[in-house]
């Protein structure tokens, strides 16, 4: 439900559920991963009435005070048929016959068994063949189109699901027409990585060797002609080295709108504005990766795509949070820029963007990756 730098307060007097993976046990013995949602609110973190702990600043103990709760002993003895047994109040657990050995308590001791239970329902399984898993708390709540002109996104996840949904469609439109790579000479990827909020420093996060493991095993990929080339060997032995200084990487991580209500964190001439366009994210001390060539590269794409762009500099008084766009560029040494859609409450469990920034950006990412070869060649760095 909370990662580092989220307001986790939020979380509070929500109507939760769970959601993630499922590691189940199939018919033929093998150990098969199932996604899971449990679409239905089923827990709730409540918080301390105002009137028994009167706080000037709302604070809690992450250890202690963040259990949610998922109902009542009585009614789930009532649900068991247990009610009139007479049988104490405690949470029931499974019995483990001694010719079944297991180092690991089962999954009903280790959690609640009627959890459990939901959890091999939407995995399509029965109990005893749900050999782990791993979950989240999320907010059930839908997400919605509001505003006075419907002209805003209420949802939880802008950051950073957006730009993962509008990079993907633009690579796909991008695609649309037989054509479409006729005289292409790059490689068309997007690439989605987990745990940014948290460092990144995991094995599908963007700090690890899988972006460059991928490149490097597309750049040596031999077309028909080059099979027929006597200069293979020469070829393949530099091939990962110069795809890497002709590519070019948008490190697409969603931006912050000014806020209204603190205009004042913003600097004056830095104000992005939900729905009139992406924003170009600059920091001097490298915290974003853009640079000039950068800049005047996206430029002439969104020209061509008549879409408009925004320009972001903190304030010099303000800390700057980061993206893995400097990490990835000084790990490949690509040429990088750092773009997002502007949003309000960044991190919060229910974030706010503009409907109209959605299509922007899924048009600028199709002009990306369709004029990039004829444009880059155009931009000269010494």
């Amino acid at each position: 439900m909370a990662s580092p730098g989220t307001n986790s307060a939020l979380g509070f007097d929500r109507d939760l559920s769970v959601a993630g993976r499922a590691i189940v046990k199939n018919k033929n013995g093998d150990f098969v991963p199932k996604l899971v949602k449990i679409d239905r609110p089923i827990l709730r973190i409540p918080t301390l009435a105002v009137h028994l702990d009167r706080q000037e600043t709302f604070s809690f103990n992450k250890e202690t005070q963040l259990f949610p709760i998922a109902g009542l002993i009585a009614a789930e003895l009532n649900r068991q048929g247990k009610m009139k047994e007479g049988l104490s109040c405690s949470t029931p657990t499974s019995e483990t016959s001694s010719k079944d050995f297991s180092p690991l308590k089962s999954m009903a001791d280790r959690h609640h068994p009627y959890i459990v239970d939901l959890i091999a329902k939407e995995a399509g399984v029965s109990s005893s063949d749900i050999a782990d898993f791993e979950m989240i708390l999320y907010d059930t709540q839908k997400s919605c189109v509001g505003g006075l002109n419907n002209e805003l996104v209420f949802s939880a996840r802008l950051d950073n699901l957006e730009m993962s949904y509008c990079s993907t469609v633009g690579l796909v439109n991008s695609l649309a027409s037989d054509s479409s790579l006729r005289n292409e000479h790059s490689i068309r990827l997007i690439s989605l990585f987990d745990h940014e909020e948290i460092g990144s420093m995991t094995a599908q996060g963007a700090d690890s060797n899988l972006l460059p493991a991928i490149i490097r095993r597309l750049s040596v990929l031999q077309s028909t002609e080059m099979r027929l080339s006597a200069q293979d060997s020469v070829w393949t032995a530099t091939a990962y080295e110069q795809t890497l200084s002709s590519s070019f990487l948008i490190s697409a991580d969603m931006a912050h709108s000014v806020n209204p209500n603190y205009s004042a964190k913003y600097e004056p001439d830095h104000k992005p504005e939900m729905n009139q366009g992406p924003v170009i994210k600059i920091n001097a001390n490298s915290r974003y990766a853009t640079n000039s060539p950068g800049i005047v590269l996206l430029r002439e794409v969104a020209r061509r795509m008549n879409v408009p762009l925004q320009l972001f500099v903190v304030r010099n008084d303000s800390s700057c949070g980061s993206t893995i766009g400097p990490m990835l560029s000084a790990a490949l040494g690509t040429r990088t820029l750092d773009l997002g859609n502007p949003q309000l409450s960044m991190h919060s469990i229910r974030e706010t963007g503009g409907v109209y920034d959605v299509e922007h950006a899924m048009n600028l990412f199709e002009g990306f990756f369709e004029h990039f070869s004829d444009l880059e060649k155009k931009i000269l760095v010494d």
